[in-house]
């Protein structure tokens, strides 16, 4: 069965922070269980979550809840080789609601670092406001 393979200490990094405000808007709140907390990214596109695991990890699905009106648009999942060569693993395109949206990879890949790239944005200037990321899966 699938759990959730991210918690509060899990490695983040994102490609921007609104107002570089890191304790109002920051990546933690992608994973700190609150409804009320968000990553808000500044203004541009693209925008990026890296995800870094603890461990390798057989990845199933990724779970999104955007603010509408600051959703991803084209979006990607990559992962990087030992030649630093970007591979997508896959490619998804969110609805831009505020409710929980479910991206099933195409087959169990299994992964420790990668980037959840939105390429794209419903808001006019290329913000992303996520407020929360599920990735599940198995760790190995």
């Amino acid at each position: 069965m699938a759990c959730c393979l991210l918690n509060k200490d899990t490695r983040l990094r994102v490609s921007s922070v609104l107002r570089r405000a890191v304790k109002e808007y920051g990546p933690r709140h992608l994973v700190d269980g609150e409804d009320d907390t968000c990553w808000n990214s500044n203004q541009g596109s693209p925008q990026w979550v890296e995800v870094d695991m603890d461990s390798l990890s057989n990845v199933e699905e990724i779970q999104i809840r955007f603010q509408g009106g600051f959703a991803g648009k084209d979006c990607s999942v990559q992962t990087t080789d030992e030649n630093t060569e970007n591979h997508t693993v896959m490619e998804f395109y969110p609805e831009d609601v505020n409710s929980l949206q479910s991206f099933k990879l195409p087959s169990v890949t299994s992964l420790k670092k990668f980037k959840i790239i939105f390429s794209n944005s419903t808001d006019f200037f290329g913000r992303i406001t996520i407020y929360e990321l599920k990735v599940l899966g198995a760790s190995i």
